[in-house]
């Protein structure tokens, strides 16, 4: 993986990460969570329209992410993930991440004091 830059986006009170690609090109992207599976981390990004909008195919991207403790600049360095069954245990664990996102939401949203205004009050 080549540079990436991790700002803050204040109005929308996220993270995001523009990634340069192999071909040159950079794409910017949400950073949805970072999971640690079997004492490893690894990101889940959301790649942006250009507009700022999620992608209209709901595309999450997968990498593994670890920070250099000797970088002065404290950069984190994401890595591909290559192997199959490395993959499908990230992929598992982000399914479980959205599902307890979504028990979360229902629930805070059955006590009708919805803080992330997904249901009308």
């Amino acid at each position: 993986m080549s540079d990436n830059n991790i700002t803050k986006n204040e109005a929308a009170d996220e993270m995001r990460v523009t990634l340069e690609l192999d071909d040159g090109t950079t794409a910017t992207c949400a950073i949805v969570t970072i999971m640690t599976i079997e004492n490893q981390d690894y990101i889940a990004l959301l790649p942006l329209e250009e507009d700022g909008a999620a992608n209209k195919e709901g595309d999450v991207w997968f990498y593994r992410f670890t920070e250099d403790e000797s970088d002065e600049d404290n950069d984190p360095i994401l890595d591909f993930i290559e192997d199959d069954d490395e993959y499908e245990r990230v992929s598992e664990a982000f399914d479980e991440f959205l599902d307890s996102m979504e028990f979360d939401e229902m629930d805070c949203c059955s006590e009708g004091n919805c803080p992330h205004g997904c249901c009308s009050e």
